[in-house]
């Protein structure tokens, strides 16, 4: 547990499902302020279940319903947060999406869908983050999500594996130039985790067993361990911790064909 995150005020994009929901039950769990970030109506019912979890834990939470990829969404975001909680203290930028399609075929509005949300999005988070935080001298945390793929080649997702390479030096960047404020600024890139956008995938055994071979620790990663990791960078035991891309995948990019000295 982080005592320091208790109060604190955390903005969660992409929170109602996957790696986001996780985020948010255990910012709870450390009692924080949480707004919950959700895209679809659809959602509405589940970040309702959410936010009881949270107060359950202690923590206090609200949701509030925007698109990443607009400017006015996100500030309100930020409007939401201040008004609801009198603060910003962390920023997880999570949202994302993806969708298989071969390069030679993918559309200019696929590629600029995902590029909007995975990259764009997160973009304008970190801004209006930032943009607070100097503004009234808070030595905030910013958190993006990245992916293993932000390292390795993924055919038929090629605007998914740019989206990625681009948050990483977008991160790194933003890390250098507003380090003298004491504001840092990293990244996780989480391997195969167990999450509703995998799960058709790990539902086929045969599939299943591929992406199991691909991990040298031998298993498919919980959302609740991306969520550990994500605490800890806002927190005040990683004080010294800026531009970092913290890997969280169970050996994914350590070349799994060549253990047990293959090769």
């Amino acid at each position: 547990m982080y005592p320091d995150l208790e109060g604190k005020t955390v903005i969660i994009t992409g929170a109602a499902t996957g790696i986001g929901k996780a985020c948010a039950i255990r910012f709870g769990q450390e009692k924080a302020n949480v707004i919950i970030n959700f895209h679809s109506d659809k959602q509405v019912k589940e970040t309702e279940k959410i936010i009881e979890e949270i107060e359950q834990h202690g923590g206090k939470a609200i949701a509030v319903q925007g698109d990443v990829t607009k400017e006015e969404d996100i500030k309100n975001l930020i409007n939401k947060a201040v008004e609801e909680f009198g603060s910003l203290d962390v920023m997880i930028n999570n949202a994302g999406i993806e969708n298989e399609v071969p390069s030679h075929e993918l559309t200019l509005e696929d590629w600029n869908k995902v590029i909007s949300t995975n990259l764009t999005g997160q973009f304008l988070g970190c801004r209006e983050a930032l943009d607070y935080f100097l503004e009234n001298d808070i030595q905030g945390s910013i958190v993006n999500m990245s992916s293993v793929h932000e390292i390795i080649p993924w055919p038929h997702f090629v605007h998914y594996a740019a989206s990625k390479g681009g948050i990483k030096l977008m991160t790194q960047t933003l890390a250098l130039e507003y380090a003298p404020k004491k504001i840092r600024i990293n990244s996780i890139a989480p391997g195969a985790i167990n999450t509703p956008i995998n799960a058709e995938k790990f539902s086929d055994p045969k599939l299943k067993e591929g992406v199991l071979k691909l991990i040298p620790m031998g298993y498919i990663g919980e959302p609740e361990e991306i969520a550990a990791t994500a605490v800890w960078l806002a927190s005040n035991q990683a004080s010294y911790v800026t531009g970092l891309t913290l890997i969280a995948d169970g050996g994914m990019t350590l070349y799994p064909g060549f253990q047990a000295g293959k090769g």
